[in-house]
């Protein structure tokens, strides 16, 4: 029986693998500095960036949750596979054929790499079905609602034939199992055996953020056909609903770019803006736009400032209406500012495109309203504003939806708007307001809110003395003291796992040759030393993971902390004169321990000339690196 991938192709489909690419697909990265990218982190709730990747160096690190890694673990925990499947995942990606230690190729036999496999063969199967004669009637259904040819082959969209085992046949045939077509969601179970999930419908592909299919949505087209209007995959080891969204894979660059995204209700939406040019669509699949659909997008949007929009358009009858309040009640989760965008006589966008043209949706995206206007509008909708008691009602509704605005500077814009809406004294409106603002930090609780939007337990410094913080355990960068010797042992170790592949071999080993005076930076050298080679692709991540707890953070965060430096030149050369600095330290105290042996022994002995060349031979040392013969 074969054994493990061969380390060799570990190893090579590591180096062959750019982290940046990797992470960038979930996670907007911008620049943090020399070597550097940063963004919001994939593994905790956060507001401002402190997830950093090093791409030179092939590893990440979050400064808020510690999280670290490289590609292989990044992927592990992102989409909890195994060690075995996310090395497939990437070898697949690069198109290199991995071999077991004992010869042959590796084969593709690992459960969630054959899900993959699985659901991209049935997009295939399905897109070459759309050209069948039997699906017409699907044909017809696109094109009377403005799609073509390439707008179904640019999307992915497919054709599931009528028939119970046509899909389930054509998989079979390829080597799939039915337990592994039903683990996908492709079959379903009956009394009888397993039989086709989608059949005599419209197929849309559902793709994740890394452009990997793990699901479908099926529109019904056949009179005859007894299920749901639109049919999904169902809940699998890859397919989650309440975290997929349809579209992401292809609008999520310009998601990151422009820092805006636009949230509709249907795959034909989806596709009609994005063939209007409104090419940061997405839509949800089958249920209720929620708090992990944000998560998703926050990550992609880069939404770490108020300067980004998120867009949602609505129907304007009730469904859409609650759904928007829906969205309201997770509006804060974002940084972005949030719209609503609702289309003359109730159109979606892709009717509105199919009626008014490509120009009428762009029109639609730019004559949004915000979320907190169109909110206070349906509040207020719900009572007589003409009656004293409506109004009183109505602004008792209302107040607590200005209070919740984040941003102060908008706050009295919206007391404006709220007391013209109602026609209401302005002071009488504002006052509400104040009083809705402060029953709502009263019946907060005790937690207070991070600027990470996390609870802390931790009181203001107003609030009353705290009970005595527990030590710190584990050393980091922050507890580190801010002494002399301290911060050039910390910047020298930086220095070398950054850019030891740019300094020369020898001075590194003679810069961190010696213990070093904190014990935390200590254990991080001995590590660093050990290293046989500082040119080999990702020496740094392998020495860090050899540290000895509980220090084994300290250097994670050693490796991506931002270097002062302008540029990988200047970083370089910063890095030498720290080195050069410690072998300086080094040659000093060597010498000071040779001046107090040289003293215990008489002056003309053997010990005492063996000691005196070597003061000159450090002598000589020193001026080698300082220039100067004295200190």
């Amino acid at each position: 029986m074969p054994g493990r991938i061969a380390q060799a192709d570990i190893d090579e489909v590591k180096a062959r693998t750019n982290i940046a690419d990797v992470i960038g697909e979930r996670v907007a990265l911008k620049s943090a500095g020399v070597g550097s990218l940063k963004g919001l982190c994939p593994f905790h709730d956060e507001r401002s960036p402190s997830f950093h990747v090093r791409p030179q160096v092939g590893f990440y690190h979050c400064f808020g949750c510690g999280e670290s890694g490289d590609v292989y673990s990044f992927l592990r925990k992102m989409d909890h596979l195994s060690f075995t499947e996310a090395v497939e995942r990437l070898a697949g990606r690069i198109g290199y054929t991995l071999h077991f230690e004992e010869g042959g190729a590796a084969p593709e036999n690992s459960g969630r790499s054959r899900l993959y496999a699985a659901n991209a063969a049935a997009a295939e199967y399905f897109r070459a079905q759309l050209l069948t004669p039997e699906a017409e009637i699907g044909r017809r259904f696109l094109g009377e609602r403005g799609f073509d040819a390439a707008a179904a082959a640019h999307f992915g969209v497919g054709f599931a034939p009528k028939g119970w085992s046509n899909l389930s046949d054509a998989l079979t045939a390829q080597g799939f199992t039915r337990e592994e077509l039903l683990a996908a969601g492709l079959l379903s179970q009956g009394q009888r055996g397993t039989y086709d999930r989608f059949r005599g419908r419209l197929i849309w592909p559902i793709r994740d953020v890394t452009s990997q299919v793990v699901g479908f949505g099926a529109r019904r087209l056949l009179e005859d056909d007894q299920g749901p209007k639109y049919l999904n995959t169902p809940e699998t080891s890859i397919y989650r609903k309440s975290q997929v969204l349809y579209g992401l894979d292809l609008a999520k660059r310009d998601i990151s770019r422009e820092h805006r995204v636009v949230v509709v209700e249907g795959y034909t939406d989806v596709m009609a803006c994005h063939l209007a040019g409104i090419t940061t669509a997405i839509a949800t699949c089958g249920t209720a736009f929620g708090s992990d659909h944000i998560t998703v997008l926050r990550r992609v949007m880069g939404d770490d400032s108020s300067g980004g929009e998120v867009v949602f358009t609505f129907d304007p009858d009730a469904a859409g209406q609650k759904a928007a309040l829906r969205a309201f009640a997770d509006e804060k989760r974002f940084s972005a500012q949030t719209y609503v965008a609702v289309a003359p006589d109730g159109l979606d966008p892709c009717d509105l495109r199919l009626a008014r043209g490509d120009d009428a949706v762009r029109a639609l995206m730019t004559n949004k309203s915000p979320m907190f206007e169109f909110v206070i509008d349906q509040r207020l909708a719900q009572y007589d504003l003409g009656t004293v008691e409506g109004r009183a009602s109505a602004l008792r509704a209302a107040a607590p939806v200005v209070a919740d605005i984040r941003d102060p500077s908008l706050r009295p814009g919206y007391v404006r708007v709220l007391a013209r809406r109602i026609g209401l004294d302005l002071d009488e409106v504002g006052a509400a307001v104040t009083r809705a603002s402060r029953s709502r930090d009263a019946g907060g609780g005790p937690q207070r809110r991070g600027s990470d939007g996390a609870t802390s337990e931790r009181q203001h410094p107003d609030d009353g003395p705290l009970a005595a913080s527990p030590p710190v355990l584990v050393p980091t960068i922050a507890s580190l003291p801010r002494t002399r010797d301290v911060v050039i042992e910390r910047d020298a170790l930086m220095a070398a796992l950054q850019f030891g592949h740019r300094l020369d071999d020898a001075t590194v080993r003679r810069a961190l040759g010696a213990a070093f005076r904190h014990p935390a930076l200590d254990a991080v050298r001995v590590a660093v030393v050990e290293a046989p080679d500082y040119t080999r692709a990702g020496w740094a991540v392998q020495a860090v993971d050899t540290i000895r707890e509980p220090y084994r953070a300290l250097g994670s965060e050693l490796l991506m902390s931002a270097f002062p430096a302008l540029g990988e030149a200047d970083a370089a050369a910063s890095a030498s004169d720290l080195m050069r600095r410690l072998i300086v330290r080094r040659v000093d105290s060597e010498k000071a321990e040779l001046v107090r042996a040289v003293q215990r022994v008489p002056p003309d002995s053997e010990e005492g000339r063996r000691i005196r060349l070597q003061l000159r031979e450090l002598d000589l040392e020193r001026q080698r690196w300082t220039g100067d013969s004295e200190r």
